[in-house]
């Protein structure tokens, strides 16, 4: 249940790259037992249970829906994850957290809040805090009849963010201790996804949710945006930001 961009390096399957995109973000979020954690869209709680499982820390998750966070809670019972069922600007924080991860969310909240995304983490930071931002990212705006059919059949308001908003946004906020591009990684992750979708469809349409006009929609999405990310016009970055700078600066692990 990951719905990003999985990190191919030493893997040889998607269930591997998915595995090891958890472990680069576990390992650049510098974790030690007893932290915890804030995951600002969570999704079905995949990232969660695998940094509770592995690490010995505690996370909160927060998500809009909640067929995730049914599903969340079942994945993770008996572990030390919570999950908030609310807008990330709505939050009703008591604590202070350790660190903040957020993976396949900023390209979902609109060009007009991003600031609000890093005023929200900064807030729910410890003064040594880190904050692992992984999202898709553009090289310049998108085309206005790309985002168009995206807009109608994929992600209504959706926008991926240039680079220079990610560092611009970001100022007075936080310090970006190291940025890592592996865009390319997503074209392999996307092909298997379209083989696995495609391979699965006949199985997938006798709930009767589906029909072939979504068939068609689905495929040109998974197809065309590994088209998309092999030109390399789409990115993935993972940004590492803290809140004063790391004495003696970060070692970021690749």
């Amino acid at each position: 249940m990951q719905y990003s961009c999985g990190y191919w390096k030493n893997a040889s399957n998607l269930a591997e790259a998915q595995l090891h995109k958890m472990e680069l973000l576990a390992q650049k979020l510098k974790l030690k037992p007893g932290m915890s954690i804030l995951d600002l869209g969570c999704g079905f709680g995949g990232l969660a249970k695998y940094l509770a499982e592995n690490y010995s820390v505690s996370v909160v998750g927060c998500t809009i829906s909640e067929e995730q966070m049914k599903f969340g809670k079942e994945l993770c019972k008996g572990l030390p994850v919570e999950f908030y069922l609310c807008d990330y600007r709505e939050m009703k924080l008591t604590k202070k957290f350790d660190r903040v991860v957020s993976v396949g969310f900023m390209e979902h909240v609109g060009l007009y809040n991003y600031r609000t995304v890093y005023k929200i983490a900064e807030k729910a930071l410890k003064p040594d805090g880190l904050f692992v931002l992984h999202t898709m990212g553009v090289n310049s705006n998108c085309s206005i009849e790309m985002n168009r059919w995206l807009h109608e059949h994929i992600f209504p308001n959706g926008w991926q963010p240039k680079l220079e908003y990610l560092v611009e946004k970001a100022e007075d906020l936080f310090i970006v201790e190291d940025i890592h591009n592996f865009g390319a990684d997503y074209a392999p992750t996307l092909a298997q996804w379209r083989k696995n979708f495609i391979s699965s469809w006949s199985e997938i349409k006798k709930n009767g949710l589906y029909d072939d006009r979504f068939f068609r929609i689905w495929v040109t999405y998974l197809s065309g945006s590994e088209a998309f990310l092999k030109s390399r016009s789409v990115q993935v970055y993972q940004i590492v930001y803290s809140k004063k700078g790391l004495l003696g600066g970060y070692q970021a692990p690749r």
